[in-house]
Parts: structure tokens; sequence; C-alpha cells
């Protein structure tokens, strides 16, 4: 049995992880909120854009921890295909659950419920393809309640997300949401992580995979620089209804919601079961 540590270079990588996906989760709050004030080919942008930020945020979040992972005696490499599959695969994901709730606003609970449970599950999904991409001389094992509670997270990390797109109100709110939903993504990765076990095994093929510092950390840089200067695009663009930038001004309005229209009552046909 190998033995695994999961903060090699201290609190540097589980902070900066963090960091990111606080980031990530900031731009995407703020781009679904202008989303559901806009129509057309804007809103579509805005998704998009919400669904990159936040999927990228999650994955970048991941594989920055991942670097202060080790497990002892062994180097640990990753396969190029299925580590960009993980990330397609949540920022996929992810659009599927925005645009749900972006789009399916006449039934907000039963679109928050199918956004929530459809993101959550695609941000499990990215975390273990992302853990199968690994190469080691061993084979991994997972405690499987562990697994369904780290999903459980996941879900409802997501689930929380959109709710706070769909209904906190103010640029405080939204800046207060963010590090929630870190914390959320934090604390499934770490809970997916303790129930990981590895069993060494000399044997075991080891090609294929490249180091993370050579293939993971210039794409998680390149992600970064992405949502960074996206938010940063935000922070200097000003918003239609007034000269107050997009990201540090005050947050889009929400958009009313569609009325309930009550049930007609059938009226009786005429004729029918009436006396004279």
């Amino acid at each position: 049995m190998g033995e695994i540590h999961h903060a090699d270079h201290g609190w540097v990588t589980p902070a900066v992880s963090y960091f990111v996906a606080c980031v990530g989760a900031f731009v995407a709050l703020r781009s679904a909120r202008w989303a559901l004030v806009s129509e057309g080919r804007t809103r579509v942008v805005w998704l998009l854009f919400a669904s990159t930020s936040l999927g990228a945020g999650i994955w970048s979040m991941h594989f920055i921890a991942m670097l202060g992972f080790s497990v002892t005696g062994v180097e640990i490499s990753y396969q190029p295909l299925l580590t960009v599959v993980s990330l397609l695969v949540a920022v996929a994901v992810v659009g599927v659950g925005l645009f749900t709730v972006g789009y399916w606003r006449r039934r907000p609970a039963l679109a928050l419920l199918i956004g929530g449970l459809t993101t959550g599950l695609g941000v499990a999904a990215m975390h273990y393809l992302g853990m199968a991409a690994m190469v080691l001389p061993g084979h991994l094992a997972y405690d499987r309640t562990t697994v369904g509670l780290s999903v459980a997270i996941a879900v409802f990390a997501a689930t929380a997300a959109l709710w706070a797109a769909l209904n906190i109100r103010g640029t405080l709110a939204v800046l207060a949401a963010a590090p929630v939903m870190g914390v959320a993504v934090c604390a499934m990765h770490y809970t997916g992580m303790a129930a990981l076990s590895v069993q060494l095994d000399f044997s075991h093929s080891t090609q294929g995979g490249v180091m993370a510092l050579q293939f993971i950390f210039p794409l998680g840089v390149g992600l970064g620089c992405y949502v960074f200067f996206g938010s940063l695009a935000f922070a200097v663009s000003p918003s239609k209804p007034s000269t107050q930038p997009l990201l540090s001004g005050p947050a889009a309005p929400l958009p009313p919601r569609p009325p309930r229209v009550p049930p007609q009552r059938r009226r009786p046909m005429s004729g029918v079961g009436t006396r004279r």
C-alpha cells in the first residue's frame, strides 16, 4: 500500500487552488446574472462565458491541488488525452446546467433541480476522470461511501451556485457566494481524495504519461489567465444601464418571474346536466 500525501508543498497548493475556484465561481455567477436579463445571442454568449469560467475554474482547482499530491517512492504522470477530456467534460456539463437555468425560467424549481444535479454530476465526473488520467506503478481503489459523499457535495455545491445566480441580489451578496462555492468545490475534491488508496505494483506499465509540470501546469496557467483576463475585462467594461463596471458595479437586476396562470375551471356544456 502506497503512502499518500495531499499537500507536499504545505498550504501553497490548497490555498492557490481555492483562490482559483473562487475567481471562476465569481465570474460565472456574474455572467449568469447578466445572461438572465439578456436576450438572443447576447444571452448565449454570457452563458458560454459562465460555463467556461466555472468549468475551467473547477478543473484548474483540481489539478493545482494535484500538484501537491504524491505517493511515497513513485513518480506520478498524467495521460494527456484523458486530462483534456476531463476539462471538456467539466465545461460541457456545467454548460448544460447553466443553459437549463438560463432558458427554463417558467419552472425555476425544476430547472434548478435538473441544472444542479447535472452540473454536480459533471463536476464529480471531471474529478474522477482526472484521477483516472494518473499514471503510476500501481492500482487506484476507492471507498464507495466516501465517493458517494463527494458526489453529494458536488451536487449540493452546484445547486447552491445556481440558486445564488437566480436569487441573490447585490454585488456584495454575489461576492460572498463565490467563496462559499469555492469551499464546496474544495470540500468535494478533498473528500474524493480521502476515498483514494493506492496499491503499488512496480510491474505495472507507466508508459504514455507526461509529468504534471510539463503538461498540466502550462495548461492550467493558460486557463487561469483566461479567467483572470475575463474578470479584468468585466472590471473595465461598463454595463448598459449605467457606467458602472460589470464586475465591481451593481449586479444585474433579477428578471421578473413569469406570472402563474391560474387553472381555468371547466364550464358545463350548454344543455348538458342542466335543469329547466
